[in-house]
């Protein structure tokens, strides 16, 4: 940006110098004026037609780039001759192609450019005030619609796509083109778009995130930025950061290794977090830290866009997460959010553990998916009768998201019965890949797990722990699908008259039993929620709805609740006062369709509710430094939350 007399001067063309060579001597190209749209200090348009000669700046350019490398210079004497007797200033023919140029870029939110700007741009709703004042006559069609019926649009636009990825990458370019219309169209049809944007498409973007990128999203951050990262961070353009969505792509859903293509992780994740939560786009920030892959298709796939090289490990790894914390606390401050995402067991308890009490972290593999499970099962009792504490449960799946939902659920218990959590954690059971966690097995148990071992005889299969603890409830969170099988549902129906059946795993081929299997094989006895969304089901002529139990229900509005309390630390009453705020939001008709969640469709005033909620309990702990405390929590929530409707320009 340029400034004149107060006023800035921005440029609406592409500046640049480029410097062509003779066979003998250096010719000096003369620069044309560059025309600049000028806009004044209240914002407004002012005269476009101001010229600024900036000769002494091209003329230093040039200087510079012929004293920097004479040796490159003539190198390229016999590839930079300029066809036709034309002069390429800005370097664009091929002639030049060989030549160094300087990318200056002089944006405005005007003309062509504002066009081409996500954050502004409204395609064919700019009014014709608008038009006339920003210099759009002629850029755009002549008709004026609606926001709404640019949403009407798309929606029709996008269930042409029969393959799911295609929707994914449509929804995509949308946002790089048209954030405001992006939101407005998954906050309008969130029911129809989560699966798009997220699980379970979310998870195949991944998976093939090479060959379909196009331009990054969020921050990519290295082994070759060590010693550089807090340099790196402020490369972003936005410097009011609230919520960092961060991964290493070691654990993808229940797709493993993904490297540095788990980018689409925490971009969906963010994503979420404005449209469901009110979280503003611009204080969202995805960061992927890359530090390898040990998938050797990826390693040997041409188009894979990350480090290739084994995963780093030991004091090479906690050095460069340890110095990416650090910076985004310097760089951000106190209360930024850094939610870990999608890490793998080893790394996410440590990180976890190491950081819960110096920072605002979150991990949503950990804490969220507990806490949504949680206020499926305190719903669910309604259903099946009786309290938390009168139900055994049984878990496939001893990781960080089984344990983390089993120590929430035994702190629920804690909490309600006024036991210590460990006799709570008594009546909970984990099964892993080496069968029933018991207390003969302790030694060689990682340290999450051991909490777990109990006294038993040991159990090596799924179907043999069922048929030995009897639980009333069976969760899936092994990443293994097809587990729950008819024969270890048959035994859960065999001794309670409503199994509640959670088949967790993400995406849909990772799910540990699919809501017909369950339906079908309980004879339609189960209460049944899964972590992708399944269809409806009819058996025995009665439609049976499956709810979804998706993190989507808690970490936009926890998130929104840390932020608006100006919270500086994460504490477990948090989640426990997120799952009862979820749990309340199950109305008796939802109950009656054997559902345990509500309809997404009113997920932003249940977001609202939820703030509402970790937000008090914030200010209960004295974690809270946003003071006073407002008299409504709720109401401030939802005042705070970002709106994606488009605003008028002057």
């Amino acid at each position: 940006m340029f400034s004149l007399n107060g006023s800035s001067f921005l440029n609406n063309s592409l500046s640049g110098v480029s410097k062509s060579l003779t066979q003998s001597t250096q010719r000096k190209i003369s620069a044309p004026p560059v025309v600049v749209a000028s806009v004044s200090s209240n914002g407004k348009p002012g005269d476009r037609n101001v010229s600024v000669l900036m000769e002494n700046t091209l003329k230093e350019m040039r200087e510079t780039a012929t004293s920097s490398s004479s040796s490159a210079a003539i190198e390229q004497e016999s590839k930079s001759t300029v066809g036709g007797g034309v002069e390429d200033v800005y370097g664009e023919d091929s002639a030049t192609e060989h030549q160094y140029i300087t990318p200056w870029t002089v944006t405005v939110a005007s003309g062509y450019p504002l066009l081409r700007d996500p954050h502004y741009n409204k395609g064919l709703a700019f009014t014709e005030k608008e038009r006339d004042a920003h210099f759009l006559r002629g850029l755009l069609p002549p008709v004026v619609i609606s926001q709404d019926l640019q949403v009407k649009k798309m929606m029709h636009n996008m269930r042409q796509y029969q393959v799911p990825l295609q929707r994914y990458m449509a929804m995509m370019d949308l946002q790089e083109r048209n954030e405001r219309l992006f939101y407005k169209l998954l906050i309008d049809n969130v029911e129809e778009l989560l699966p798009v944007v997220y699980t379970p498409t979310v998870g195949e973007a991944c998976q093939k995130y090479g060959s379909i990128f196009r331009q990054p999203q969020g921050l990519f951050i290295s082994l070759k930025e060590k010693g550089r990262i807090l340099e790196v961070l402020k490369n972003w353009p936005e410097k009011k950061i609230q919520v960092i969505v961060v991964t290493d792509g070691e654990r993808i859903l229940g797709l493993g290794d993904l490297g540095c293509q788990g980018m689409g992780i925490p971009v969906g994740k963010l994503s979420l977090y404005s449209a469901l939560g009110g979280i503003r786009p611009s204080a969202c920030l995805p960061v992927t830290i890359d530090v390898g892959t040990n998938n050797e298709q990826l390693l040997n796939d041409e188009f894979y866009i990350g480090l290739r090289r084994r995963r780093a490990t030991g004091q090479e790894y906690a050095e460069l997460l340890h110095e990416f914390m650090s910076a985004v606390k310097q760089n951000y401050g106190e209360k930024v959010l850094i939610q870990f995402e999608d890490f793998a067991n080893h790394n996410a308890f440590d990180l976890l553990a190491k950081y819960g009490s110096t920072h605002l972290v979150f991990n949503d593999d950990i804490q969220g998916t507990a806490s949504v499970v949680l206020a499926g099962l305190m719903a669910a009792l309604n259903l099946v009768g009786g309290t938390l504490s009168e139900h055994r449960f049984l878990f496939l799946g001893a990781g960080e998201a089984g344990t983390g939902i089993a120590e929430l659920i035994a702190l629920e218990m804690s909490k309600q019965t006024g036991v210590p959590v460990e006799e709570a954690r008594e009546k909970i059971w984990l099964v892993d890949s080496k069968g029933l966690i018991v207390k003969s097995r302790v030694e060689s148990l990682q340290h999450f797990k051991r909490p777990w071992a109990h006294e038993h005889e040991p159990v090596r299969t799924l179907l043999d722990a069922v048929k030995s603890i009897k639980p009333t409830v069976l969760i899936g969170s092994s990443g293994a699908g097809r587990t729950f099988t008819k024969e270890v549902v048959e035994a859960m129906a065999s001794f309670n008259e409503k199994p509640v059946i959670l088949a967790l795993s993400n995406p849909t081929s990772q799910s540990e039993c699919t809501a017909e299997e369950a339906y079908t094989w309980s004879e339609g006895r189960a209460i049944f929620a899964s972590g992708s969304p399944f269809s409806p089901v009819e058996y025995n002529g009665k439609f049976y709805a499956s709810g979804q139990a998706n993190n989507a229900y808690i970490f936009p509005g926890f998130g929104l609740g840390l932020i608006i309390s100006g919270a500086i630390r994460v504490h477990d009453d948090m989640l426990l006062a997120a799952s009862e705020a979820l749990a309340e939001q199950v109305s008796q008709e939802n109950l009656d369709k054997g559902l345990i969640y509500p309809p997404f469709s009113n997920i932003r005033k249940i977001s609202a509710q939820i703030a509402a909620r970790v937000a008090a309990k914030a200010y209960e702990l004295g974690l809270a430094t946003r003071l006073p405390q407002p008299e409504n929590l709720e109401a401030y929530a939802e005042s705070c939350m970002y709106s994606p409707n488009y605003r008028h320009y002057r």
